[in-house]
């Protein structure tokens, strides 16, 4: 009872010291509401220093989804930002960035905060079924960004503009206009300020992206090449710009000719530790909410992304990890990442694999490591060209990870391995719901025309062709197999299949029973061997137990006629089968 209430007070007291700890911040990608609400934030204020520093036109930064891309544009908004309300009287941020690393960076860098007028556009709404309903989001996301600047027309200088400014802001205005309005806002901004303009573009791939699965790819090409270029090309407004995605896009896809764009992608060995969460960073989350002793855990997770020359953590996960195992100790790790995205393109490599892709990524799933070449210069267009640019798009997008790298003929060649235990349970989500998708549509008519005439040579086929067209992420275990057949029995309607049922002396592994009242059964019996040779031996074992266990009697019982019962042995992705003599 005295032992029962000392764990209960210390239960008690480790809450309310959770309880004193910063909110953690579940899907706040704004700076100032993050700051403002006193959320804990991971400082990586230093991005500002590094971007000044290493002066660049266009910056394209290529992250995972949900590695904080989002945020940290947001914060370089707050930090550069001249910033006006509706009515052009001005807001002062400064207090947004007090404690954090970039006030301690140097005056030069202060000198910078509050200086220029500033675009920042989000591209995410653009995730729509058809380029029409697409066109209308971004052009929305135009108009808004128009109205947040919308008191600059006050300004006499305006005179000329303020008509065709108008039109965009109230999404009247004609195609033309949406081409290059980024453009014109830009020298719309510069008249005002007297200075010259910052440009941030957040997930600028999302419409390439979703327009290419959907099949409008061309069309929104065409749109984001104009907005684009005459943003970030040919405007003489620009003092720089900051674009983030997921995948480099080639400059022949949407930036033709644009000579000022600097990309940086998983690859460059530049800015590695400003998306994902170092290991130092890592640590002392745990520390700050009293959870020191799961670093190993989350590790083991969470771990494993290699950007440029820094080894990060998956942000998201992690900060979804700390908030739940402080609500509930004993809660364990689950893959948070796998809810955010689609995973089409894991989807795409599984659908399409053939015999070799197959093996890779059981080789993957297994805990081993492939070999591939790097092409970063690649179009959405070019996913279906080879096998190839889809592990390129499993690299670039986090589902896999770099171990090392090479050069060989001037190509880069990486070896790439599954980064961590959230993204390998992706892997085999994603196979079990092909595979059960796969079969659902098979005609079984064959298999069971085969058990039902006793036929063992076209059973044995038939299985073992169904074993080489699937991927397999277990050990080839026993379990493995009678999971794998039960699910292929159960796509035909003729049979319920009953599994590990109780019956005679024992339980059988598998039995099929005809849906009819005296119907005929099978009774199926597995066995694994350990190489070729043993497998018409464990066979034989098979049969001999459905024997000597009376596998039949319960069958029987229930008034079902035993018309045949089979001996099943598996080596790798092979199948024998035997059939047992009838008494």
């Amino acid at each position: 009872m005295i032992k029962s209430w000392i764990m209960s007070l210390r239960v008690r007291k480790w809450r309310v010291r959770v309880k004193e700890q910063k909110p953690l911040p579940i899907g706040i990608d704004n700076f100032e509401k993050l700051i403002q609400k006193g959320c804990y934030y991971v400082d990586k204020t230093l991005l500002i220093r590094d971007l000044l520093d290493k002066v660049s036109d266009v910056s394209l930064f290529t992250r995972p989804r949900r590695f904080g891309k989002t945020l940290s544009l947001s914060m370089i908004q707050y930090f550069f930002e001249d910033a006006r309300d509706l009515e052009g009287s001005k807001l002062d941020y400064r207090h947004l960035f007090d404690g954090l690393n970039i006030m301690q960076a140097g005056e030069k860098y202060l000198e910078e905060m509050g200086q220029y007028p500033v675009i920042h556009l989000s591209l995410k709404a653009a995730r729509q079924p058809d380029f029409e309903t697409t066109y209308v989001m971004l052009r929305r996301q135009i108009a808004d960004e128009y109205k947040r600047h919308v008191f600059i027309l006050k300004d006499r200088r305006m005179e000329s503009g303020r008509e065709r400014y108008q039109r965009i802001m109230e999404e009247k205005a004609e195609r033309s206009d949406y081409n290059d309005s980024l453009r014109f806002l830009s020298q719309c901004l510069e008249l005002y300020y007297g200075k010259k303009v910052i440009i941030l573009i957040d997930e600028y791939d999302v419409p390439l992206e979703n327009a290419y699965i959907r099949d409008f790819y061309n069309e929104v090409v065409d749109f984001m090449r104009s907005l684009l270029e005459s943003a970030l090309k040919t405007n003489d407004s620009l003092e720089f710009a900051v674009m983030t995605g997921c995948l480099r896009i080639s400059k022949e896809s949407i930036f033709t000719g644009l000579n000022n764009l600097e990309i940086i992608s998983i690859l460059n060995p530049n800015f590695g530790e400003y998306f994902g969460f170092t290991l130092r960073e890592t640590v002392k989350i745990l520390e700050d909410y009293g959870i020191a002793d799961k670093q190993e855990e989350i590790k083991t997770w969470y771990d494993g992304y290699l950007f440029g020359l820094s080894e990060v953590y998956n942000p998201w996960s992690v900060v979804n990890y700390v908030k739940n195992i402080c609500a509930d100790k004993s809660y364990g790790p689950k893959a948070y990442w796998s809810n955010t995205s689609s995973n089409s393109i894991v989807r795409d490599l599984i659908e399409r694999a053939d015999p070799s892709t197959r093996m890779e990524i059981e080789e993957l799933i297994a805990g081993g490591t492939i070999e591939k070449c790097a092409h970063e210069e690649i179009t959405y267009d070019d996913i279906d060209t080879t096998q190839d640019n889809l592990w390129n798009f499993l690299f670039f997008t986090g589902y896999l990870k770099k171990i090392s790298e090479r050069m060989i003929n001037g190509d880069i060649v990486l070896k790439l391995a599954i980064p961590n235990e959230e993204v390998r349970y992706i892997y085999r989500n994603t196979i079990l719901t092909w595979f059960d998708r796969k079969i659902q549509g098979m005609d079984m008519t064959q298999l069971m025309d085969a058990i039902e005439r006793g036929d063992c040579e076209r059973i044995s086929s038939f299985v073992s062709g169904q074993l080489m067209d699937t991927i397999s992420f277990y050990d080839y275990k026993e379990d493995y197999y009678h999971g794998f057949l039960t699910g292929l029995l159960k796509c035909q309607k003729k049979y319920a299949v009953v599994s590990n049922r109780e019956s005679g002396e024992g339980r059988y592994d598998i039995a099929l029973r005809e849906n009819r009242f005296r119907g005929d059964a099978y009774i199926l019996e597995m066995k694994t061997a350990g190489c070729i040779e043993e497998m018409q031996e464990k066979c034989e074992a098979a049969l001999q137990q459905i024997d000597e266990k009376k596998y039949e009697a319960g069958l029987i019982n229930d008034g079902y006629v035993i018309k045949g019962k089979f001996g099943f042995s598996f080596y790798k992705k092979g199948c024998m089968v035997i059939k047992g003599r009838q008494a």
